[in-house]
């Protein structure tokens, strides 16, 4: 007997499916397909949409020692991640071909169509099969990848000029880590009597598979994902049990709290130096999707995600940090973790991500290609790490040899079923992540410390050389996983100044002040060093009605950013009797580098934060609200309208660069100053009528590197990321460059973090 509930979600599938039909046609160009269980055809176009580690586990004729991969009685399961593009929001019809096909449904998504499964391998291929799924994925492993940051970053000048007392203050940053010592004394709130501003911790390796499906791990036939986003009973005790609030050591690895400290801490009583964070009055959300060896997994991370959609106004939270990720060989059109990201942004959360410490071969020499996921997202604010060689002077810094490079090399098909290379340009830009001083966790009860300081106690800083049973230990660690929360925090400062920001403008500002860094190029440091007094400026002077607008009718293409009577502020900033002059770069549509100051004076149509634009591809992203509840329940991708992009009078500086060549440091290996003096000079193409996207169309120019492109040195832009084993730099500075996590001998993640 059917419940009134069950058939009127019944009737709710019948009418999307009914109006999806139109929108499937609509989105030929984007590469969506809504024909929920039509068979694709051939073995080999299925095997296509799998990822290349599983099928390895699939065809090989003895298991890998992977996490996601079992033989158990003459059969080979494996765990992995379906991404679908269905009128079916919730899935039941592919849930229902999981169960059919001996497997079991653990989670499913709202940040992305997706659902973590087990499924035996010989069906992966047949489930690849159906119209509504995109790619299958091997639910790989993750792990984790001053005030001096105040000083150089500008961040402390920031606070005390335009915006007095400017902390990020009702500010919430989650971050996606090991978790976070909430009674740290980075984290005391001088507010409200010494009060934590960790304000919630929540805990999803609490929520294994077995515990999410309620039976024996690997065993099939279960569908745990069913109702619970729309079950209020049985989310409440999911919420519960994912509740790490009571917790007393709830960062047993360390680096979630030395990634938070840095983001958002206040200064300790210590030894060494001033070490607040950034924006040290923001609230933290400590979701910890990493245990205490510092391992997770991709299914982990975007439930982890979800829980911050879904609490994104009960704790203004504001901003991601992911100094965690995964490697990866697709493209941010299929990968999970960067469809996830994806939703977070088009719900208004900017989306801060470490570009990883890959940029050093296991040979000696610079890698590029080397971003991984979801650093490769386009929507999200990819930063790579600069080394301030210990001095407050910005004039010394220098791209850390071990930053990944761009650019972008996750592959796709085309509609001919040719592999096709995203190729986009990142790292976004780079903030200080050399030798950085930030909270070492402890537990007070047992007096034991963090995994990292554990097994690296030359890194323990001040009080942590002491004791462990105190509030105040610090150490000191290196990596694109530091500079990431630096941002993290900058945004912060900028959202407490300006709250109506889109997560668009946020990365658009961060690139336009930021200060070009000598001899580095595009793809080493993007638009250059982070200047965090310059950010908060521009953002201080554009309108505080930006996002709001969004909720009646959006602004147009060409509307004015400025208040009545406002004005830009001057292209530098004085840091440290410095004067900063901005780069005034800013990527667009993933190939295109734009200026002027056109830019903010008028709105811009890739600021709205439902829009993508990389190369000539637009796409929309709408939220899914169920009809009785009103609550979120998924995200819809679809192809973008005709629409302005770019406003006429912003410059175009991509034509101005040439073809991309390593030798001749032209095109995206061009130096960013030689971009910036080619921009004084007038190099740069002023866009008359601006850039409409009409029938999917853009421009047709864009920095495009070549397929197979042989860099000079001997470095070759790799098919995928390839990770090499940890290194130990001097000075007791431990990088992670671990991607072999030995659970047997595998390499199945990667970590921007310490150690």
């Amino acid at each position: 007997m059917h419940s009134l509930h069950q058939w009127q979600r019944y009737l709710r599938r019948l009418t999307q499916a009914a109006c999806f039909s139109v929108l499937a046609v609509l989105s030929a160009n984007v590469n969506v397909a809504y024909a929920d269980s039509v068979s694709i055809g051939s073995t080999t176009a299925a095997r296509q949409k799998v990822s290349g580690d599983l099928l390895r586990a699939i065809d090989l004729p003895v298991a890998q020692k992977l996490n996601w991969v079992k033989d158990d009685d003459g059969r080979r399961l494996v765990k992995a991640l379906i991404v679908a593009e269905s009128s079916d929001v919730e899935l039941d019809g592919l849930r229902r071909a999981v169960l059919d096909a001996g497997g079991s449904v653990y989670y499913r998504y709202v940040s992305v169509a997706a659902l973590s499964v087990m499924l035996p391998a010989s069906r992966v291929v047949d489930i690849a099969r159906r119209g509504d799924v995109i790619s299958i994925s091997a639910n790989r492993l993750t792990t984790k990848t001053d005030s001096f940051l105040q000083t150089i970053t500008g961040a402390g000048v920031a606070s005390r000029s335009r915006n007095p007392g400017l902390k990020g203050s009702g500010i919430g940053i989650a971050v996606l880590d090991s978790g976070v010592m909430a009674k740290h004394l980075s984290f005391a709130d001088a507010s409200t009597n010494g009060v934590s501003r960790v304000r919630k911790s929540v805990d999803f390796t609490l929520v294994s598979d077995a515990v999410l499906a309620k039976v024996k791990d690997w065993r099939g036939g279960i569908d745990a994902s069913e109702d619970l986003l729309e079950d209020a009973s049985r989310r409440a005790a999911f919420e519960k049990k994912i509740d790490a609030d009571a917790n007393t050591f709830p960062d047993g690895y360390g680096h979630g709290t030395f990634v938070a400290a840095i983001a958002a801490g206040s200064a300790v009583s210590t030894s060494v130096e001033d070490t607040s964070g950034v924006a040290s009055g923001a609230d933290i959300l400590s979701v910890r999707v990493l245990d205490s060896d510092g391992l997770g997994q991709i299914s982990d991370v975007l439930a982890g995600i979800d829980w911050v959609i879904a609490n994104r106004v009960k704790y203004n939270i504001r901003v991601i940090n992911l100094s965690v990720a995964s490697d990866s060989e697709e493209s941010y059109r299929t990968d999970p973790l960067c469809r996830a990201a994806r939703s977070a942004v088009a719900a208004g959360i900017v989306v801060v991500v470490a570009a990883g410490n890959y940029g050093k071969a296991p040979n000696g020499l610079e890698r590029y290609g080397s971003i991984t996921s979801p650093a490769n997202e386009p929507s999200v604010i990819t930063v790579g790490a600069a080394n301030a060689h210990v001095t407050a002077l910005r004039t010394d810094d220098t791209v850390n040899f071990f930053s990944s490079r761009g650019p972008t090399r996750g592959a796709y098909l085309d509609s001919t079923g040719v592999r096709q290379r995203d190729n986009l340009l990142k790292p976004d830009l780079v903030a200080p992540g050399n030798q950085i001083v930030s909270a070492m966790a402890t537990d007070n009860s047992s007096g034991s410390i963090s995994g990292i300081a554990n097994s690296n106690p030359g890194l323990m800083r001040g009080n942590g050389h002491k004791t462990a049973l105190v509030g105040d230990s610090l150490m000191s660690l290196s990596g694109t996983s530091v500079a990431a929360p630096v941002v993290a925090g900058t945004v912060a400062l900028m959202l407490e100044a300006n709250p109506s920001l889109t997560p668009p403008l946020v990365k658009a500002i961060l690139q336009y002040t930021a200060q070009a860094l000598d001899n580095a190029n595009l793809l080493q440091q993007g638009a250059g060093l982070l200047n965090a007094k310059g950010a908060v400026d521009l953002a201080s002077a554009l309108r505080k009605d930006i996002a709001p607008r969004f909720a009646a009718s959006p602004l147009a293409t060409g509307a004015s950013l400025l208040p009545a009577g406002g004005a830009l502020p001057a292209a530098q900033t004085v840091v440290n009797g410095q004067t900063i002059n901005w780069g005034k770069v800013v990527y667009a549509g993933g190939t295109h580098i734009l200026s002027g100051d056109e830019l903010f004076r008028k709105f811009q149509g890739f600021h709205q934060h439902q829009i993508l634009w990389v190369k000539n591809r637009v796409t929309r992203m709408s939220a899914v609200l169920d009809d009785e509840s009103g609550l979120l329940i998924g995200f819809r991708e679809s192809a973008g309208s005709s629409q302005s992009l770019v406003s006429p009078g912003v410059v175009s500086l991509t034509a101005a660069l040439g073809s991309s060549m390593h030798l001749t440091k032209t095109g995206a290996f061009s130096p960013t100053t030689v971009v910036l003096i080619r921009l004084s000079n007038g190099s740069g193409r002023i866009l008359g009528s601006g850039v409409v996207l009409s029938e999917g169309v853009v421009l047709s120019e864009g920095v495009v590197l070549s397929e197979g492109v042989v860099l000079s040195e001997g470095v070759v832009l790799s098919e995928g990321v390839v990770l090499s084993e940890g290194v130990v730099l001097s000075e007791g500075v431990v990088l992670s460059e671990s991607g072999q996590l030995l659970v047997g001998a595998v390499n199945q993640a990667t970590v921007y973090g310490e150690p």
